[in-house]
């Protein structure tokens, strides 16, 4: 059957209908017109139902209900998110059946949903005492951490849950176990660098680090630090990225680590010399310290018989005070000779206030000393020379000998048990010193704003030396360029008017400007 149309490619009229497909071809060139068999559905409502979708179908072809449908979607995406967070096909029934209990079978779509999803995931987690990130639940969903923590808390308040505390020594297993900068390592480094980490950890614990702040920060910083003791070699950027965190938080968090350590190395002979640049160079002489510390069960401070610290080493790492404080791997033994009297008892210091020597002894060590003394400038001078060549890459005592993992805080404990632990070093939290600090430097700034007023009040009785206190900005020169320095900052042009107006010291050092101005200032 011909068609009056025209062909679309060649313009002839011999368009023909296909018996088939009922689409028309042109018989001359052979190509399929498109968009011509086109038929009107007529009968109205008891017609062919089209491709309209009709009230309770999911669609074309489809013959499940709307409801099945979102449930299937619904189950399909919880599914699919238990996979991206890496927990077990048991969790998905859990996951599952707390969903459909909220939401009573009904479940539901939309942007709401993966988050609460998602808000479910990390409470079974929660409540069974497992580890699971609310950064990395955050980071799968793809939403805003404070909208998921809010989630998460109308989640709770429905069921009427109370979740167990956040155990951050689970956080650090599951993250080194996951991280992908520490696949590679052998696995004997990483069960030795799991429990140096937990000691770590519950030593931040006890100096407060983690008191209440997101607690993964923290354990990347722990992470990296106990990498480089290894000598393995990660950068806090990457182990922050892997861990969904903030690598700017994670370097703050990182200097406070090495800040606490710093201050239990104060303790050792040559403490006053460990600064926050060499603190890892020190790390296995006073981790050490600190181990030993903690396994001691007396109450007495700075008692190294007490602690149980052995003193030859000791001795041995002063020896090698000006290399570094590297260990030294000769023999121990051999440097004991100098301590040793022929014919006489071998040594006890039982107490820092009972060694007791003669002359004599002394006279025979020293000389004994300056007989070897060549033997050990030898010594010297070959490990400094090891020291110059390894001192990019330090050479740390082998973990082996000075880690023993036998402390008590390198398992996981309660936090009760922890703050009963000493570990050389009692500090408060880093929000109390800086607060402190802060209101140290108020008080600094009352008092003279306090000298300035009088001073202008009672001119007569000011010295001459003090008048550079009334300039508000002095003018110097450096390097031919003209600076100026300011004295008097706005905060105490404020401070100056608050006490002006009669307000006490004592609610200007709290640092409420706005309100004080608001109440005895502005409102008069």
């Amino acid at each position: 059957m011909e068609s009056s149309g025209s062909c679309k490619n060649c313009s002839k009229r011999t368009l023909v209908v296909d018996g088939d497909t009922g689409n028309l071809v042109c018989s001359s060139c052979g190509v399929v017109q498109d968009f011509e068999n086109f038929q009107a559905h007529i009968g109205g409502i008891t017609g062919p139902a089209g491709t309209f979708v009709r009230v309770g179908t999911a669609g074309s072809g489809s013959v499940y209900s709307y409801k099945q449908t979102k449930v299937y979607q619904a189950q399909k995406l919880i599914e699919d998110l238990i996979f991206k967070l890496g927990l077990a096909a048991s969790r998905y029934d859990e996951v599952k059946a707390m969903v459909e209990r909220i939401t009573e079978g009904e479940y539901g779509q939309g942007r709401w949903f993966p988050i609460f999803v998602g808000a479910c995931a990390y409470v079974v987690m929660r409540k069974d005492k497992k580890s699971l990130p609310i950064v990395e639940v955050a980071n799968v969903v793809g939403c805003d951490i404070s909208e998921l923590g809010r989630m998460v808390h109308r989640v709770v308040d429905f069921l009427d849950l109370k979740l167990p505390e956040f155990d951050i020594v689970s956080s650090f297993e599951r993250a080194i176990r996951s991280c992908p900068s520490f696949s590679g390592v052998e696995e004997e480094i990483v069960g030795r660098m799991l429990k140096q980490g937990v000691f770590l950890v519950q030593c931040s614990m006890k100096w407060y680090l983690t008191t209440g702040r997101r607690p993964m920060p923290i354990v990347a910083a722990i992470l990296v630090f106990v990498a480089e003791l290894n000598q393995v070699h990660v950068k806090i950027e990457e182990v922050a990225k892997e861990l969904y965190v903030a690598v700017r938080t994670s370097k703050k968090r990182y200097k406070e680590l090495l800040e606490r350590l710093v201050k239990v190395a104060q303790l050792l002979p040559w403490g006053k010399d460990v600064t926050v640049k060499n603190i890892i160079r020190n790390a296995s002489s006073v981790i050490q310290y600190m181990e030993l510390k903690s396994s001691s069960r007396c109450g007495g401070k700075n008692r190294f018989d007490h602690v149980g610290f052995d003193l030859d080493d000791l001795v041995a790492d002063c020896l090698n005070k000006e290399i570094g404080y590297r260990y030294d791997t000769c023999d121990v033994e051999k440097d004991l000779q100098y301590f040793e009297v022929e014919n006489s008892p071998t040594l006890r210091i039982e107490g820092t206030n009972n060694l007791q020597i003669s002359h004599e002894c002394l006279a025979m060590i020293y000389s004994n000393f300056l007989d070897n003394l060549p033997l050990i400038k030898s010594s010297a001078e070959i490990e400094e020379a090891d020291w110059t060549k390894q001192e990019k890459g330090y050479d740390i005592y082998t973990c082996r000998e000075w880690w023993t993992g036998k402390s008590e805080m390198s398992k996981k404990l309660l936090l009760k048990q922890i703050i009963e632990k000493d570990v050389g070093l009692n500090a408060n939290p880093p929000s109390f010193d800086r607060g402190n600090l802060t209101y140290q430097r108020r008080r600094e700034k009352i008092n003279a704003a306090k000298s300035r007023i009088q001073r202008i009040l009672h001119p007569s009785e000011a010295g001459f030396g003090d008048g550079k206190d009334l300039c508000l900005a002095q003018c110097i020169s450096a390097n031919n360029k003209r600076k100026i320095q300011v004295d008097v900052d706005w905060e105490d042009l404020i401070i100056e008017t608050l006490l002006l107006h009669q307000v006490r010291e004592e609610e200007i050092e709290k640092g409420y400007y706005n309100a004080l101005l608001d109440l005895h200032v502005f409102n008069l």
